[in-house]
């Protein structure tokens, strides 16, 4: 199964040619590809699949999808913590 994430785009750097932005998933950090949403900007929040940005959502159906994950338990075990 194929799954996007919502998350919030806390900031956005040039990396090797590749627009990235670290995006909060809850609580938990993670870097993604913005090069698919190039008006995604900080403070938006966008729906990530296997590491890119693929749309922007608005804040309440971002957090409307996130609850949904969490209550069906399809996040548990997803998102382990970032490693340095």
């Amino acid at each position: 199964m194929c799954l996007a994430i919502p998350g919030k785009v806390l900031s956005i750097e040039q990396t090797n040619g590749l627009r990235m932005g670290r995006v909060e998933f809850g609580g938990i950090i993670r870097r993604a590809n913005l090069d698919f949403v190039p008006d995604a900007k900080e403070g938006d929040y966008v729906m990530v699949h296997v590491g890119f940005a693929i749309s922007r959502v608005d804040a309440a159906e971002a957090e409307r999808t996130y609850q949904l994950l969490e209550e069906i338990g399809i996040l548990e075990g997803e998102l382990p913590p970032e490693s340095s």
